[in-house]
């Protein structure tokens, strides 16, 4: 099978080149990688079928289901109150920003994890006075780190320790990388204290540098489940220090000033915020906060189905001059105008009694289908579908928490397999509407997933050809027989990669040479399949290497060197951590 074997090598070769240099999604390359081997012969249709029934990567797609469960019903939102008191320095800030985010990632998918804390810790970092590019990168390593502690840590565990059974029949525990994760992670967060105070930038996110165009006026009623009945304005948190603009309360139909910060707020309160489009997110997902829903406003929709839309006024629209409330907005459009911008500024008096002009931006909550009928309407220039609003169901946290804990336990103290564990969780979360099923679809990451099936097949490819068999040798030959130094080899190898490609196509890339390698070294693999896992998730240097980081690259106001500034160190310091410490758990 010689010219198989180096047209397997020189395929791979230019999958790597084209997943680091091209614009083309990594699902496709990889898809593409492996039809060119269907194609020619190297890989039949069964061997590039098997990923897609590999109980790790069905694994992976149920865990996004329950990630956005625990999402959909606040529970992360409950750790932010580790974010609300004062710190005096940015290595307490980053600490107590850091713990709560690794413990998280270790149980759930990271990306959700750091897309709730993104606009939670942008607030936190002005609120502090510290920059947010303090923050923003060691978010996202600490979420990293998290997914080196479980087996559920990272799509890259579950699926390779997939493999590891399939072809070993030794099935690994649901903390069993912690015994080398923890270690590296406590070496890794003193890195960080260490290193940020010099290689990270003072910098703004790019939306502040940039500011934000557009200030909307939003009317919000508190309600009894909130929590505020009593609060000052100031422990509330609606003030400027913590950069919400509330500039009226209207209670019993009379208006309050809101000048004095010390002025209580009551239970079913009507308070008018300005601000941008962020603001408005954030407060309507802020429990016990409803946008105003009197019988005018209602419309038919559940609210957790609906979505934020926002849209411009045109010059025919036959509401033009006449009251929100009066032109009977809601009963045309099926939809409940919640923000109100006019050329970037604030409109003075509540959301009803606005009268609209020409050019007003609209932000709407209305059902998904609203873009489909409107979109061709002469009544809007502009309608963008921004986000789900799917308000948290708060009263479904604790719920969730305790499936998630179950979970875990399921799979770690009675061994129930992750693949049934998972299914079972998911099933709860869906029929208990902690979850519904559009959201559940929507959650489900159809990029890594189709990524995880093509490296399945190429690694079958590489296998059968004998490509990493004669990989394999060259690492032996070059290490001199040296396991360590070879292990060693491999984790590197694995972590360059990851930076410029994925992390689940280099690890299911070089899981064959690890089985090829210790076969010829006649040692046990598990220490190699190890160094994988923890390479493949110990992405620091670039922001394409990991999804957290390129989520954190914007909010973060980053350039691209940035990343490699504070990145490189810590990858270096990863793989000398790693490879000192995983043959001493797992000898060979």
């Amino acid at each position: 099978m010689e010219w198989q074997m180096w047209f397997t090598i020189a395929s791979v070769v230019l999958m790597f080149v084209l997943l680091a240099k091209s614009n083309i999604g990594p699902e496709w390359i990889c898809m593409g990688t492996m039809t060119l081997l269907i194609g020619v012969g190297i890989l039949s249709p069964s061997d590039a079928a098997a990923g897609m029934s590999n109980k790790g990567m069905l694994a992976v797609a149920i865990l996004f289901v329950v990630a956005a469960a625990i999402q959909s019903t606040g529970a992360i939102r409950l750790i932010t109150f580790f974010l609300s008191s004062r710190v005096k320095s940015t290595a307490s800030a980053q600490l107590r920003m850091m713990l709560p985010t690794t413990f998280l990632s270790a149980f759930l998918n990271n990306t959700p994890v750091v897309a709730i804390f993104i606009p939670a810790i942008s607030a936190w970092a002005k609120r502090i006075k510290i920059p947010v590019s303090k923050l923003m990168i060691p978010l996202s390593y600490s979420a990293i780190l998290g997914g080196t502690c479980t087996l559920i840590g990272t799509s890259t565990n579950l699926v390779v320790s997939g493999i590891f059974t399939k072809e070993t029949g030794i099935q690994i525990g649901f903390f069993e990388i912690a015994k080398a994760g923890v270690p590296c992670a406590i070496v890794m967060f003193a890195s960080i204290f260490i290193l940020s105070r010099w290689l990270l930038p003072d910098r703004s996110s790019a939306i502040e540098q940039m500011g934000d165009p557009k200030e909307y006026t939003i009317e919000m009623q508190v309600d009894p489940s909130s929590g505020l009945d009593g609060k000052t304005l100031t422990q509330a948190e609606f003030t400027e220090e913590f950069n919400i603009n509330l500039i009226g309360i209207i209670r019993d139909g009379r208006s309050i000033p809101t000048i004095d910060t010390g002025k209580t707020i009551k239970n079913y309160d009507r308070l008018i915020f300005t601000g941008g489009a962020d603001m408005v997110s954030e407060l309507q997902q802020t429990k016990g906060l409803t946008p105003v829903m009197d019988r005018m406003f209602n419309i038919s929709t559940p609210r957790p189905d609906r979505c934020l839309v926002e849209v411009v006024i045109s010059p025919t629209n036959q509401l033009i001059g006449r009251s929100i409330v009066g032109g009977h907005f809601r009963q045309l459009y099926n939809s409940v105008i919640v923000a109100v911008s006019r050329a970037g500024s604030q409109i003075k008096g509540t959301i009803g009694d606005i009268v609209l002009q020409s050019g007003d931006t609209l932000l709407l909550e209305t059902h998904p289908s609203f873009y489909e009928r409107q979109r061709n309407s002469r009544d809007f220039y502009l309608i963008s579908q921004l986000e789900e609003i799917s308000e948290p169901r708060y009263n479904k946290a604790i719920f969730a928490i305790v499936v998630l804990i179950g979970m875990v336990l399921s799979a770690s103290i009675f061994k129930i397999n992750m693949f049934q564990a998972a299914l079972i969780a998911s099933s709860i979360l869906l029929i208990t509407r902690c979850i519904t099923p559009v959201q559940a679809l929507k959650s489900i990451d159809t990029q890594v997933l189709m990524v995880i099936i093509a490296a399945f097949g190429i690694g079958k490819a590489m296998q059968t050809t004998g490509a990493a068999e004669f990989i394999a040798a060259q690492m032996v030959g070059l290490a001199k027989d040296n396991p360590w130094l070879i292990l060693s080899a491999l984790y590197l190898t694995t972590s360059i990669l990851t930076e410029m490609v994925t992390n689940n196509a280099a690890a299911l890339i070089l899981f064959p040479i690890a089985m090829a390698t210790a076969q010829k070294l006649g040692v046990d693999v598990t220490p190699f399949i190890f160094a994988i896992m923890l390479g493949a998730s110990a992405s620091f240097a670039t922001p394409i290497g990991y999804q957290c980081n390129m989520m954190v690259y914007g909010p973060g106001g980053y350039k691209f060197s940035d990343f490699l500034k504070i990145g490189v160190p810590m990858n270096l310091i990863m793989w000398i951590t790693a490879s000192f410490v995983i043959p001493r758990i797992w000898p060979f």
